[in-house]
């Protein structure tokens, strides 16, 4: 299977536990990788980084939109931070057009278009290439249709980064492609755990990279204090999993129940949902993920992504 990395990776560690993943998952062949709101393309330089870890060159890498085109604001990475990234790690800004150029040659590649971070990069697409996105298939780690069922966080829609950050983006590609939505609540059900970093670090250099960020990330974030405070979480809750289990899904792994509905984009007070409507467009929707399957899968792959390192 032919894939395309949509990603903001160099915040939350769950982009590079996604690229991690997809390195090492059999046959899969990653076409490009672009970054979303990538200010001075600080972001394709972590995913370089990474790449280099598990000693994957050559896949094509391109830094793409700056900002949101809904709030003309930057979202910025992590930067100065060595409990995330090594000092050295320098910006790799692209030419503008690059990314979309990338989108546009894995489209014509026959890739699956995978989208963890906010769809700048696909709304620019379709907005300067009008019909480019026409019967795509694209996976989108976001939207928000059901509430996370009982015991975990009671989260609501506005908790839905990738969406909220963008929604002119949003509202775009919904209209366009041929859209899965890995909803933020479903993720929910597949955490990453101290448990996990054990195995983790022995994988390789790129799992020790994970590693260290995600306990980072655990304090940064608050998750570390979050396990202990809903009874469906692990006391030792480091993160969840969302954008792994979007790769996953759009790997078609039967570990995630996969509903059809008619969906339509709703805007209110610039927060945007999917509302079931019948004037809306059909959606495959992720509903429910089996955790523990998913731990298993998802350390298996990044264990094999650096077993020729």
């Amino acid at each position: 299977m032919r894939i395309h990395l949509d990603t903001d990776l160099g915040g939350d560690p769950d982009d590079a536990c996604a690229l991690a993943m997809l390195l090492g998952w059999p046959d899969v062949e990653i076409t490009g990788i672009t970054t979303t709101i990538d200010p001075a393309g600080w972001r394709a330089a972590y995913v370089l980084h990474c790449l280099e870890l598990a000693g994957r060159g050559g896949i094509p890498v391109a830094a793409g939109a700056a900002m949101s085109s809904t709030r003309r604001e930057v979202a910025e990475p992590v930067i100065g931070d060595e409990r995330y990234w090594p000092a050295d790690i320098r910006p790799r800004p692209s030419a503008p057009g690059a990314a979309l150029d990338l989108l546009q040659d894995s489209i014509k590649a026959g890739a699956r278009l995978v989208a963890i971070g906010p769809y700048t990069n696909l709304g620019a697409l379709e907005l300067l290439r009008p019909g480019t996105l026409a019967g795509v298939e694209v996976v989108v780690m976001g939207g928000w249709v059901r509430p996370p069922r009982e015991g975990l966080p009671a989260w609501g829609v506005e908790r839905d980064f990738n969406v909220q950050w963008d929604t002119r983006a949003a509202q775009v590609l919904a209209g366009a492609a041929e859209l899965t939505l890995v909803t933020l609540p479903a993720t929910l059900q597949a955490p990453l755990r101290a448990a996990d970093l054990p195995r983790l670090r022995r994988s390789g250099p790129l799992g020790e990279l994970l590693a260290r960020q995600s306990e980072a990330h655990a304090v940064d974030s608050g998750k570390a204090n979050l396990g202990r405070k809903y009874r469906n979480l692990a006391d030792d809750l480091l993160n969840f999993h969302y954008d792994p289990v979007a790769c996953a899904v759009a790997l078609d792994w039967p570990g995630a129940v996969v509903a059809g509905m008619t969906l339509a984009v709703v805007v209110e007070d610039g927060v945007l949902r999917w509302d079931s409507r019948p004037d809306g467009r059909p959606t495959r929707v992720v509903t429910e993920v089996n955790g523990p399957a998913f731990t298993e899968t998802w350390l298996t792959a990044v264990e094999a992504a650096q077993a020729g390192g």
